[in-house]
């Protein structure tokens, strides 16, 4: 077992062995890993909930619905909402064009909005299971590491006559560095998961609500 005076962070790094250098390397990918995509995330929601607030504001201003589908279908980038409204209306008046029934035309119509509904889920739900398996995860390859490092740092002892404090300290000391790193990697994910899992659910049901209204709506019209 290697005595190093220095105890530094980067110190205890450097002097770790081989298994444990390669599962902080691995502990600080899945961190910065996790970290892009946190922020990706936080983005990709804030903007979603800013387009449906808009939209919903446009929509209920209680404008011509034809001309809200132009505008609708003709952005070049548009929120949730703006997709289940479009593939919702597109569905209707193709049917009322063919002469279907209303019955048809109308569960047509939820049928596209549902279709779209789950399209715009799976894209916001995109990475938080990745998250989520770095926050579950993460802590136990940081253990493993602090198990083989403090297995070396007694394996190291036993060619010791007499062993003391400063013999031990930086064996356990650069084998605790993993549980750190792990935790370190794994606090952050787990909490943006959970907060990103409450968004999500939010807008699915604001998503939902929309459904059930326009498809009130295009009742009414039928």
């Amino acid at each position: 077992m290697n005595v190093h005076p220095d105890l530094s962070f980067l110190a205890l790094i450097k002097t770790a062995s081989i298994v444990v250098q390669a599962i902080l390397g691995l502990l600080a990918l899945l961190s910065l890993w996790s970290w892009w995509h946190i922020f990706i995330k936080l983005f990709q929601l804030s903007r979603a909930a800013r387009d449906a607030d808009a939209f919903e504001e446009s929509f209920w201003k209680g404008g011509d619905l034809n001309e809200l589908y132009q505008q609708a279908s003709q952005a070049k980038t548009g929120s949730g909402l703006e997709h289940i409204f479009t593939a919702g209306f597109r569905e209707y008046a193709k049917h009322r064009r063919q002469g279907s029934t209303s019955a048809v035309t109308l569960d047509s119509a939820r049928r596209a909005m549902r279709a779209a509904y789950q399209r715009e889920i799976d894209t916001l739900e995109a990475h938080l299971a990745g998250l989520a398996t770095v926050g579950s995860v993460s802590p136990y390859i940081g253990l493993f590491g602090t198990v083989w490092g403090i297995m070396n740092a007694f394996r190291g002892l036993s060619n010791v006559g007499q062993a003391t404090l400063a013999q031990v300290a930086p064996g356990i000391a650069e084998a605790l560095i993993a549980t750190a790193i792990g935790l370190f990697a794994a606090i952050p994910a787990v909490v943006a998961y959970n907060r990103f899992a409450h968004d999500v659910d939010r807008l699915a049901v604001r998503y939902e609500t929309f459904i059930e209204e326009f498809s009130n709506i295009l009742q009414r019209q039928g």
